[in-house]
């Protein structure tokens, strides 16, 4: 069965709803999924999404997965490599890019003032 993506044109998105607790993820970093889906568990499809950080929160370990995974911080601030305190790492604005492998660890992450990533995940063709 594949999973595939939907032709969709250009459309207005509503970013006041649709937004949820990503699984392993704590109150306050919130994803809306664009387009797609992921099947962690087949290892197979590819999705779309936009991940929002509330001010001042942050996770407390890196994260690893078996997708590639595409980040673009769209706008506020995101600072990798903080401690499980919240304390420390780098902080980036707005108008950078990450590529990650599958394996390779990232993060933790942590914003101040809050922020808005899209993403792209998606695994290697069979």
């Amino acid at each position: 069965m594949a999973v595939t993506k939907q032709h969709r044109e250009f459309h207005a998105l509503d970013l006041e709803a649709g937004w949820q607790v990503p699984p392993g993820y704590p109150a306050g970093i919130e994803q809306k999924i664009l387009s797609g889906s992921l099947d962690e568990a087949g290892r197979r499809g590819s999705r779309t999404r936009l991940l929002r950080f509330h001010a001042g929160v942050y996770t407390t370990a890196p994260f690893v997965h078996d997708y590639w995974e595409e980040v673009y911080l769209v706008s506020g601030d995101l600072t990798v490599g903080n401690d499980a305190t919240g304390a420390g790492g780098t902080a980036f604005e707005p108008n950078t890019y990450a590529c990650r492998p599958p394996g390779a660890p990232h993060g933790p992450f942590k914003s101040e003032g809050g922020c808005l990533l899209l993403e792209i995940h998606y695994y290697d063709p069979a």
